[in-house]
């Protein structure tokens, strides 16, 4: 599996605005765009640092991924995504050594890009995000 880079860390909020007060306003992030998810009920900020990104996750309601993460573990990193060169070869690889994935296949964000999650219990407690760009 060819990993490319860290794409970006994210980050479960409770108040998204709040969470801005402190990235944004203190640390002097700037915000580049905002969504809202709703497959994953979720609205998120993207904010860049260097070359990764930072994306601060709010539920939407008591539903969904980053709600149910905020209730059992609170506030903190969500997940750590990389980017890799072929997303289906790095799943299939993957599997054949035990690795738990959440999907079967890759979804399509927003963006275009491909993804997946390597399930916390396959990697040491942290979820990580396989993510391969559009296009690539």
């Amino acid at each position: 599996m060819k990993v490319e880079s860290i794409h970006h860390v994210g980050i479960a909020v409770k108040d998204l605005d709040k969470a801005l007060e402190f990235f944004s306003d203190l640390l002097g992030l700037k915000v580049e765009k905002t969504v809202v998810v709703e497959e994953h009920g979720m609205k998120a900020a993207w904010l860049k640092v260097g070359p990764v990104w930072l994306e601060l996750m709010e539920p939407l309601g008591p539903e969904g991924p980053v709600a149910k993460f905020l209730a059992r573990r609170g506030e903190g990193i969500h997940h750590v995504a990389i980017t890799v060169e072929d997303i289906r070869a790095s799943c299939e690889e993957l599997r054949k050594t035990g690795v738990e994935l959440v999907y079967e296949e890759p979804k399509v964000a927003i963006d275009g890009s491909l993804y997946n999650f390597i399930h916390p219990k396959s990697a040491h407690g942290v979820l990580v995000e396989l993510r391969q760009e559009a296009g690539g």
